[in-house]
This record gives C-alpha cells, structure tokens and sequence, in this order.
C-alpha cells in the first residue's frame, strides 16, 4: 500500500453475488488482470448451479461475531480501523497500516470465520465467504473521509 493512506477492503458472502449477477462483478483474468462482468441470466444460472451449498447469509448475531473479530484483529496487528460495516451478505472495512492489501484481507477473513466456528454459528464446512474480495486504495484525505462516510451511512437497509 505504498503511498495509501488507508485501503477499502470488501467480501462477500459464499454465493449472494455470483458472476452474472445484475449488479456486476469483476473477473479475473491472466496475470491479476481484472475485468468487469455484466450481467449475464445464463451465466448466473450456471454458477448458482455450481455452488457447494445455499448462499450463506449472516444473523445479527453472527454480524456482531464479525464485528468483534475484525476489531480483535486490527488491535492485534497495530492497524487503525476507520470504519467496518458488517451486513448480512458483504463486509466493509476501513483500514490503515495493513501489510499488503490482499493479505490483510485474507487475514480478516480467516479470523473472522474462525471466530464464526469458535462461537458455533456456522456448520465446520461451510463456505462462508466468496473468493478474494475487493482491495482499493485510498491516497488522499477526501477519498477516506469518503470511504468511511460510504461505509457508515449509505449501506442499503435491504441488505440488513
């Protein structure tokens, strides 16, 4: 995150916003390249069809469990944590001084579906979270305060 003052990190839950989906998604391509997927009926049917189990949503409860692990997380390793906003079928986080992006992010993916387990919430094999998720910089003071503005007061109350 050379630069950055913080990094914007986002995931999803296992199979709530499949490639295909009305919304978009990003595939990726060779050498880390991303592109944009549209959507496409066929190819959302095709990997709905290809799920191990149903989407996995997350209760109130285990937001909270989320909620309290991403905190646990950033106060062990030292980051400062501008903002987090677990909601039932993705996650937002604000966050500096992570090591790289990708690795933070599968580090607070990783603690938080352990602490998932460790409380009970969710079966032992179930996938809880899609793959990767999004990583994206933020280098100036207006594009955090935009960042954590965006996380803490314009999530969409549907998707409670």
């Amino acid at each position: 995150m050379p630069g950055a003052l913080a990094c914007f990190l986002t995931w999803t839950t296992y199979g709530t916003w499949l490639p295909g989906d009305a919304r978009g998604s990003i595939a990726r391509g060779s050498a880390g390249r991303a592109g944009i997927v549209g959507a496409s009926p066929a190819l959302e049917r095709a990997n709905q069809a290809s799920l191990k189990h149903e989407p996995t949503t997350l209760d109130p409860r285990q937001r909270e469990v989320v909620g309290e692990s991403i905190r646990a997380v950033c106060d062990h390793r030292g980051w400062t944590l501008h903002a987090a906003n677990v909601r039932s079928n993705h996650v937002h986080v604000v966050v500096s001084k992570t090591k790289p992006p990708d690795a933070g992010l599968a580090d607070l993916k990783a603690w938080c579906a352990r602490a998932l387990r460790s409380h009970g919430l969710v079966d032992p094999d179930l996938c809880i979270w899609t793959k990767h998720g999004s990583t994206r910089h933020l280098h100036t003071h207006a594009s955090l305060a935009a960042a954590v503005d965006y996380v803490m007061r314009f999530q969409d109350e549907s998707c409670e």
